[in-house]
């Protein structure tokens, strides 16, 4: 879902006074207000976990797969010379 269509809902945070002015130079470089600064960012750190996670699913299916490749390949192999 992106940050446009999003359902949005108003929460109160505190935050160490050095991160919201931070924010705020931030916000005003880019044109943006804070919320929305905020908003940007907690999506690309959302954005980035997703990639992690999904690297680390396909290391792991990748791993399953070679083990099954190896532990099948004298069946396929047979299989093989009885089509021929």
């Amino acid at each position: 879902m992106s940050i446009e269509t999003s359902t949005v809902r108003k929460v109160t945070i505190s935050l160490p006074a050095d991160l919201v002015e931070f924010t705020d130079r931030q916000a005003d470089r880019l044109a943006i207000s804070r919320s929305r600064f905020i908003t940007q960012a907690l999506a690309q750190l959302r954005a980035k976990e997703e990639e992690r996670l999904a690297a680390e699913g396909y290391r792991f299916y990748a791993q399953e797969a070679s083990e099954f490749a190896v532990a099948s390949a004298g069946a396929v192999a047979e299989a093989w010379n009885h089509a021929r």
